[in-house]
């Protein structure tokens, strides 16, 4: 009787010990950006495609967790605060978003869509930056280049966007990232107009 309880109490504290971890497990947090607002534009017949990629990221942010600043030499990576999909295909899928709304009419796919196989025009981005510092805001810098065809390349540019947080949580910084990828995106909606009006 003596042995059936000490092993009865051993179980009990075992799942006592189990539960009040799994309670204190974080709770995980996920951030998306957002696209510029819809145009209201009517749309007219274009038949011509832009395809936006490949993007490549620094590898300090290829990672599922925010990486915030929090001086010139350390840097936070966020365990429970994360991206909902990685920034690589992310940051492609919101450029084509906003080219979309910006260029409108004219079709804009991603690099791994199979509508950029036909593609009159690519643009190439490399993200040099992408920093966050909570409770100031965020830095994007990026090199692009707009492809045309056989023609290569046509267009280059270099794109440095600055964007102050509204407030203190992490959600205002992913907030100002997405304003810091619309101020890009407008670069590079006007090198391509330039380059789609040229014969």
């Amino acid at each position: 009787m003596t042995v059936r309880r000490t092993v009865t109490g051993v179980l009990a504290a075992a799942m006592l010990l189990m539960n009040s971890g799994c309670a204190r497990s974080p709770v995980v947090t996920f951030y998306t950006m957002s696209a510029l607002a819809p145009e209201t534009s009517p749309a007219t017949a274009d038949s011509r495609g832009i395809a936006v990629g490949p993007v490549t990221v620094p590898d300090l942010v290829d990672r599922p967790q925010l990486v915030t600043r929090i001086s010139a030499n350390k840097v936070n990576i966020l365990e429970s605060h994360r991206w909902a999909e990685p920034l690589k295909s992310e940051i492609p899928r919101l450029l084509a978003e906003n080219l979309t709304r910006l260029m409108r009419p004219v079709r804009v796919s991603t690099y791994d869509q199979s509508a950029s196989r036909t593609a009159d025009y690519r643009v190439v981005v490399d993200i040099q930056r992408f920093e966050s510092v909570p409770g100031e805001g965020v830095t994007i810098e990026a090199l692009w280049s707009v492809r045309r065809g056989a023609k290569g390349v046509v267009e280059k540019g270099h794109s440095l966007a600055r964007e102050p947080a509204d407030g203190t949580g992490y959600e205002t910084l992913v907030a100002a990232h997405g304003r810091a990828l619309a101020t890009i995106s407008k670069d590079m909606a006007r090198a391509l107009t330039i380059s789609m009006s040229q014969p």
